[in-house]
């Protein structure tokens, strides 16, 4: 009979799909089960227990989650005893994901990733009696909602430099385009208290950024507090000594007001960066999409920041081909991302959703042209983005090292114009061995398409 002192000695591996705030669901599964003893491995071809934790929001996101699904699915024929499937993609295809993948042992929807430890000695139950019944499988879904695990000690993925504080749960903006709604339930704010805790623990512990996420993070504190929270949550997380930077992602554009930019102007930890997804600037489009403001108030925000924050980095992202989207739409949005210059930029092909509105809006836009859309984009934003690099040249920054490049000759890192994942890296030599973590000054010496070369100045370094 299979008993606690047996699981304590198997291996966990995690496969983390998706966004930062995915991310940190994942390491708070991992903190709950090396809490609960089971030990923790990086290689999948050694665990015992592979969960992979997915993500479902638009059909390039589901299909890689499904590659590796099917791919850690191939392992339980070599040393793997259980594959959980958990997370985005989980909550919304949960019976049929254990329908058409056998292999898969149990099912946990974003609402019950709390529930990881109780659910994997279950699965182990349902192998033991009637392994092909699929009835006996945990199947666990539906409860939207934050899972709020304050105090676990989460096990952190990313490199000792930084990490992610997810600071609220799902959404309420109601997005025509978006599935988010449908799967994590509205938005829900954690206490300001919880919060500043994990900050102070992950600066206990080594880190020096800490980025902070929600599904909109400007939104933070309005059903908890009735009132904006987020200038005041960033205030007292920067009272914390050893903290470097703050890190801001996810800010809706509506929502951000006076108060937010001005903290963001006058404390010194607050990277001057912003992330805030505009969507589109067609006033038609945005109305389709049910997104609030508009195209002179989006304006008018940009603006406003870099005369009040003149070095502030400003990321966005876009996306094409929605439905009722014409021609004179996209000139629009060209012409808007040309006279901005925005200093990041994404771009997403319109993934038309089940389950959500737009998906029955009439004036689907076919898939070439969305392509061709997306082309036509992101070689404007290419060519703004070669200009602003050169105008980087021979300036110094303060950069976070996060590691060595393959090569062996050169450190790796960003400065506050780079967030982790979705910005270029910062490449540069350095005549002394440098810690990961750590921070130097570099001289920017060249460019390389998106990258930036540079090196370390023995004056500069702290």
């Amino acid at each position: 009979m299979l008993t606690d002192n047996n699981l304590n000695n198997k291996k966990i591996g995690l496969v983390s799909l998706g966004c930062p705030k995915n991310l940190v669901d994942s390491e708070v599964m991992l903190g709950l089960l090396k809490k609960d003893g089971f030990s923790i491995t990086n290689n999948e071809h050694e665990a015992d227990i592979i969960i992979v934790n997915t993500c479902g929001f638009i059909d390039d996101a589901k299909q890689e989650s499904i590659n590796a699904i099917l791919e850690m699915a191939e392992l339980k024929k070599e040393n793997c005893e259980l594959l959980i499937v958990t997370g985005c993609l989980a909550e919304r295809y949960n019976k049929q994901i254990l329908e058409e993948i056998p292999e898969v042992d149990a099912v946990i929807g974003t609402g019950h990733f709390g529930d990881i430890v109780e659910t994997i000695k279950k699965a182990y139950s349902s192998k033991l009696y009637s392994a092909d019944d699929l009835t006996e499988k945990p199947l666990l879904y539906g409860d939207l909602g934050y899972c709020d695990f304050s105090g676990t000690e989460r096990v952190l993925s990313t490199n000792k430099g930084f990490a992610y504080i997810k600071i609220a749960d799902g959404c309420d903006n109601r997005c025509t385009y978006c599935i988010i709604p449908y799967l994590r339930g509205p938005y829900k704010s954690r206490s300001m208290e919880a919060i500043i805790e994990e900050a102070k623990y992950l600066v206990s512990n080594g880190v020096k950024e800490i980025i902070l996420v929600a599904q909109d993070t400007t939104r933070y504190g309005i059903d908890l507090y009735g009132e904006r929270k987020l200038k005041d949550l960033v205030r007292e997380i920067s009272k914390i000594e050893e903290l470097k930077w703050i890190r801001l992602l996810y800010c809706y554009p509506d929502e951000i007001d006076d108060g937010l930019i001005d903290e963001i102007a006058t404390n010194d930890k607050v990277c001057k960066y912003i992330d805030i997804p505009i969507q589109h600037i067609s006033d038609k489009i945005l109305k389709k999409m049910s997104r609030r403001g508009n195209s002179s108030e989006i304006e008018e925000l940009i603006i406003k920041l870099r005369k009040k924050i003149p070095e502030i980095c400003i990321r966005t992202t876009f996306i094409v081909g929605f439905p009722g989207e014409e021609e004179e739409d996209f000139l629009v949005l060209c012409d808007f991302v040309k006279r901005m210059e925005f200093d990041r930029m994404g771009v997403f092909m319109y993934s038309r959703e089940e389950g959500t509105p737009a998906a029955k809006l009439k004036g689907q836009v076919r898939k070439p042209a969305k392509r061709e859309r997306y082309k036509k984009l992101m070689a404007i934003q290419n060519e703004i983005i070669a200009k602003k690099n050169s105008g980087r040249l021979n300036k110094i920054y303060d950069i976070l090292v996060e590691g060595v490049a393959d090569d062996g000759i050169f450190y790796y890192g960003r400065s506050y114009q780079e967030a982790p994942d979705i910005d270029n890296l910062i490449y540069f030599t350095s005549s002394f061995p440098l810690e990961e973590g750590s921070f130097v000054k570099v001289k920017i010496l060249n460019v390389e398409e998106y990258d930036l070369i540079g090196v370390v100045e023995n004056e500069f370094a702290e």
